[in-house]
């Protein structure tokens, strides 16, 4: 008989898209390569000197991300 008791799933909270933490890793992962790849390329000096900063906010934004909720 107690197999026709059902129990309610517990309830997730939803959180919107960009509070998730597996988009947000895929992002930053997106930005520390992004980074590395301009910090590599020999021709545009613009995008030489804007690595360093793409690198930090892609492992700053990966540090605070891994916190977040599944």
């Amino acid at each position: 008989m107690s197999h026709l008791i059902e129990t309610p799933a517990p309830a997730r909270p939803k959180r919107p898209f960009l509070l998730r933490r597996g988009p947000m890793e895929t992002i930053a992962t997106v930005l520390i390569g992004l980074g590395f790849l301009m910090l590599f390329q020999p021709f545009v000096l613009v995008l030489y000197t804007y690595s360093l900063v793409t690198l930090l906010a892609g492992t700053v934004m990966f540090i605070i991300v891994s916190k977040f909720p599944e």
